[in-house]
């Protein structure tokens, strides 16, 4: 089946610097594909490259079968595009800004459907000043939408919003793929990957690292679960290297402190088999430094993520 996205051997060099470096993913037709990195991986202009924004230094993109460099009229009127940030005319509402749009297309949808879509068609008659953050994110997705795109991008299309808006913009994520659309987005949350996301791919320094659906990642992980302990006396790192069964000490002491006593409480990660934590209980037992509380957490796709591209804060 041809792809609804192929790239091929992608790189973009600004001057000196490149931002996507041999970069090579096909996105199937039908599926919410999903690009994770950290700030200045090469996420957003990989996706300005397959919208036809930019233009690749090296390389091949095609979309629905099209070049972009050779058809990028036809690939445009194809496909729907929503970026980081959008403006409209603000003196124009949302159905006159809708209409707007669509005459710039051959194939369009009509203002009221699209209202209707995102659940916006009380504010019709409103202008985007006059919406939440929530609403002015939905209206950009309907905005997207305007001429029945085979495939829309979304570049991080819940980022500000509350956790209420970000739900309800999944919804309607879900519905525009349900309805045959191909879905390429990118997200800084690993929830919203995990939960939208067919196949994701993880990308640092303009290189893929890892490709595969959520729980296929998550398994590729060689962590079973971390385990967060509070103890009655504290141990020395001797005693925390001492446990075996596979153990990785992440945080000790005041670094991994939450009430009660935080000098006394450890972070590990427990590797191997499941039998890790009964052997590190053992150890423990075997000591006598008191078990205080116990928390156990399945590995999760952050943890996969901070794996592969670090712990350290970009900017």
């Amino acid at each position: 089946m041809e792809h609804a996205v192929q790239v091929e051997h992608l790189v973009k060099r600004f001057g000196t610097f490149t931002a996507v470096d041999g970069v090579t993913f096909g996105v199937d037709r039908g599926e919410v594909f999903g690009i994770l990195g950290p700030n200045g991986a090469g996420k957003t202009t990989t996706l300005e490259i397959i919208e036809s924004l930019q233009k690749p230094t090296e390389g091949r993109v095609s979309v629905l079968g099209l070049d972009v460099q050779t058809n990028a009229a036809e690939v445009k009127a194809r496909i729907g595009v929503q970026l980081q940030a959008s403006a409209y005319y603000d003196y124009l509402n949302l159905k006159e800004i809708l209409a707007l749009l669509g005459s710039f297309y051959p194939k369009r949808v009509s203002s009221e459907t699209l209202l209707e879509q995102v659940g916006l068609s009380d504010k019709a008659s409103s202008r985007m000043g006059e919406l939440s953050g929530g609403q002015q994110q939905r209206f950009a997705v309907a905005a997207s939408l305007v001429n029945a795109p085979e495939l829309v991008i979304l570049d991080e299309p819940t980022t500000g919003l509350d956790p209420q808006a970000r739900r309800n913009l999944w919804g309607l994520i879900k519905e525009v793929n349900q309805r045959g659309v191909t879905v390429v987005m990118t997200t800084h949350y690993m929830d919203e990957a995990e939960n939208l996301c067919n196949r994701l791919a993880i990308m640092d320094h303009g290189q893929i690292l890892a490709l595969d659906t959520p729980q296929n990642l998550i398994n590729q992980l060689e962590a079973t679960y971390t385990v967060k302990l509070t103890m009655t006396k504290p141990m020395t790192m001797a005693q925390l290297k001492a446990l075996n069964g596979g153990i990785e000490v992440i945080q000790s002491g005041e670094q991994a402190g939450e009430e009660p006593g935080p000098e006394n409480t450890y972070l590990l990660r427990l590797t191997n088999s499941p039998s890790a934590l009964q052997t590190m209980l053992d150890e423990i037992a075997k000591a006598n430094l008191g078990l205080e509380n116990l928390q156990i957490t399945p590995v999760t796709l952050e943890d996969v993520f901070l794996d592969l591209t670090g712990t350290e804060l970009r900017d």
